[in-house]
């Protein structure tokens, strides 16, 4: 990712002449507040607004003194279209449950940057029928909520279709030229050799395109990692993997890189603890990288009991810890010294189980805000859903709603 650290300018209306609208500079939409210096925005780690029980933004400023969040994700509609949606249920266009929490943190002196894709659903590089068309789409979010920054989260299943990621980098492309300033990460899956065939394949895209964003981070989990030391070789490797790709040299691939992490536990059972955290900060810090962040806010609190059971949380991370520890890695990255708190994780209380909902049946079909309980949990669907197992996928149709 890139080393600009410069607060970006003011916004001026410019035109989007690849899609054939008139755009506005990230920043110019009404109510945006003015940017942060970038170091921010390359800090800022994920959070869920609308699913797996978002905490309040404001609290987590209040106790960290964190400024700027990653707002996760935009997609195409479950039903079909071209045009953005929060998870593919909620249309950007009547949104105001999203502005709010963007006004609050606003308004308290942060920022937000949105971030596009993830793992699973249908993105609007699959849906839309060309980048500039997608790029359209996109310039909804940043004009809507005056983006000073946005991130392309370029993974599966998406990331393996040729068309849909050359649609999304043709559009962040746009993007980037259309609205001077906007801060621009690519985000997409890491492994040992810092990233698979489609991470390269996605990087040769860029570079055919003439593409160069902020930042490409990878994310060093679900795929075998051991802690820290295996995350920072990871890194050591992509750095060679941007070198060979653009004929950057070293310091200048650590310049254009990012690292995106999983607190806790993560899918596969992978455990990354704040030691670990601390590692891969000195790391990115002493190599300087552009990027730190990590998924997410959302899990970054004690599950009760730790261990949660053995499996992963989209609530909470499975290791002991104070609620945000780990967003205090985002704050040092950011050049900010965190409050100073207990030293020892402080247990979480064993809530009461509430009473269980009907059991799930692979059978019956359900639809958003149905709920049921399976494995002694309570869930509810976030969309249409027949067969899919509650809690089999962090990413999947059901919200853990706790023990029952």
């Amino acid at each position: 990712m890139r080393r600009l650290r410069a607060c970006l300018g003011a916004a001026a209306a410019v035109t989007l002449a690849a899609a054939g609208t008139t755009a506005l500079v990230a920043g110019s939409a009404s109510g945006a507040a003015g940017a942060l210096d970038n170091r921010w925005y390359a800090a800022a780690p994920y959070l869920m607004p609308l699913d797996n029980d978002p905490p309040d933004p404001a609290a987590i400023m209040d106790a960290t003194g964190l400024k700027a969040f990653q707002l996760a994700f935009v997609l195409a509609p479950n039903g079909g279209g071209c045009t953005p949606t929060w998870g593919g249920t909620s249309p950007v266009s009547s949104d105001t449950a999203v502005q709010s929490v963007i006004s609050t943190i606003r308004a308290k002196g942060g920022d937000v940057s949105v971030s596009i894709g993830g793992y699973g659903g249908t993105k609007l590089g699959q849906a839309c029928a060309d980048a500039s068309s997608t790029a359209a789409a996109y310039q909804q979010v940043i004009t809507k909520y005056g983006l000073h920054a946005i991130d392309f989260d370029l993974e599966e299943p998406e990331y393996e279709n040729t068309a849909a990621i050359r649609n999304e980098i043709g559009a962040a492309k746009i993007l980037q030229q259309n609205n001077p300033g906007l801060y621009v990460s690519v985000t997409t899956a890491g492994t040992a050799d810092g990233t698979g065939w489609f991470g390269k394949q996605m990087l040769l895209e860029a570079k055919s395109q003439g593409f160069t964003p902020n930042n490409f981070s990878i994310m060093p989990f679900d795929g075998g990692f051991n802690g820290a030391a295996s995350q920072t070789a990871a890194l050591t490797n992509f750095n060679s993997v941007l070198q060979s790709t653009f004929g950057w040299d070293q310091a200048t691939a650590y310049a254009h890189e990012g690292f995106s992490g999983m607190n806790g536990r993560s899918d596969t059972g992978e455990y990354f603890s704040q030691a670990d955290f601390q590692t891969v900060l000195d790391y990115a810090t002493s190599h300087h990288m552009d990027r730190f962040t990590f998924w997410s806010l959302n899990r970054d609190r004690q599950c009760s009991p730790v261990d949660n059971g053995g499996r992963t949380s989209g609530t909470c991370s499975g290791v002991a810890q104070n609620s945000w520890d780990f967003a205090k890695y985002s704050m040092k990255f950011a050049g900010v010294t965190p409050p100073t708190g207990t030293p020892t994780p402080t247990p979480t209380p064993t809530p009461t189980p509430t009473s269980c909902k009907a059991a799930w049946s692979a059978s019956s079909v359900y639809t958003a805000g149905n709920e049921v309980s399976y494995g002694k949990h309570n869930w509810k669907a976030k969309w249409w859903t027949q067969n899919e197992t509650p809690g089999a996928s962090e990413w999947g149709p059901w919200q853990d709603e706790g023990a029952c």
